[in-house]
């Protein structure tokens, strides 16, 4: 399935699925922003209780740890989707942060019928609804925690700290940080506590998937742009990082869009390896 939907072809998806819409975001005021624009009938999602667990310290996972499989699906049971459910997936800011991830994690659930709303929620007009509301609607009862998720494992590849201090050694990978410019270089850092990048890691900003209007960028574009990047490398030996493995799930999109499946998602990213003695570069 593409990982993509356009806001003109969401008539289309209702007509002839059963569709879930949710509403993933982050930050403090994320709730007050939801309730003041959302779509119809759309499910508030929050990064840090829905996307992500808590563990006593960020140096153990990061900031935005994956929660289990098993506790994800039973939010996905809660939210009434099932194995056969269209989720589509939005955030305010143009796909780049919380809907991102959601996708990644419903990927590695093995769920394919999930996608981004390009653009995000400033793609959609104002004056949209679902043709019809009903489709929406959850009935909770029809959807067994037993018939989605099988695994208590995440199918699509991640990478721990001690993985990525190896593989940016190693010439034949390829670790990719996808935060702005200036984190990467070390010139300030706005969320985490110190500066700089991890040692032999590229700078590929996520920002450089979209087009001028935040949408993103076509297959071929995509394609060309990454295999450059990789050098002759294949997508199984890329690890893809941020600050805390949700702006990463963006480019891994970008990737699946691109037909380059199959690189990792080191989720403790910066947030991580940054607090816990490891090498720290900055410069360009």
């Amino acid at each position: 399935m593409n990982p993509l939907i356009r806001a003109e072809q969401l008539d289309d998806q209702f007509a002839h699925h059963q569709v879930v819409l949710l509403d993933a975001r982050g930050g403090a005021d994320a709730q007050q922003r939801f309730a003041a624009r959302s779509l119809p009938g759309a499910i508030f999602v929050d990064w840090d209780t829905d996307l992500s667990t808590k563990r006593e310290s960020p140096a153990n996972g990061g900031r935005h740890p994956l929660p289990t499989p098993r506790d994800f699906v039973a939010k996905c049971t809660r939210w009434g989707i099932g194995p056969e459910t269209h989720v589509v997936i939005f955030d305010d800011k143009g796909g780049a942060n919380a809907a991102a991830r959601a996708w990644w994690m419903f990927k590695a659930l093995g769920h394919s019928h999930v996608a981004v709303l390009d653009g995000g929620l400033s793609a959609v007009p104002l004056e949209w609804h679902p043709p019809q509301l009903a489709a929406v609607e959850r009935t909770l009862s029809s959807v067994a925690t037993t018939d989605f998720g099988k695994t208590d494992q995440w199918q699509l590849p991640t990478a721990d700290l001690n993985e990525v201090e190896i593989a940016a050694r190693n010439r034949d990978y390829l670790v990719v940080d996808v935060r702005e410019g200036f984190r990467y270089r070390g010139e300030s850092e706005p969320i985490d506590l110190v500066a700089g990048h991890i040692p032999g890691a590229v700078n590929c900003p996520y920002t450089e998937n979209l087009d001028a209007q935040g949408r993103f960028l076509p297959p071929n574009e995509l394609r060309m742009k990454y295999q450059d990047l990789f050098s002759g490398r294949e997508p199984g030996n890329v690890i893809i990082h941020c600050g805390s493995g949700v702006t990463a799930c963006h480019t891994l999109l970008a990737l699946c869009r691109a037909g380059l499946d199959g690189a990792k998602l080191y989720v403790g990213s910066w947030s991580e390896w940054s607090r816990n003695d490891k090498p720290i570069a900055t410069g360009s």
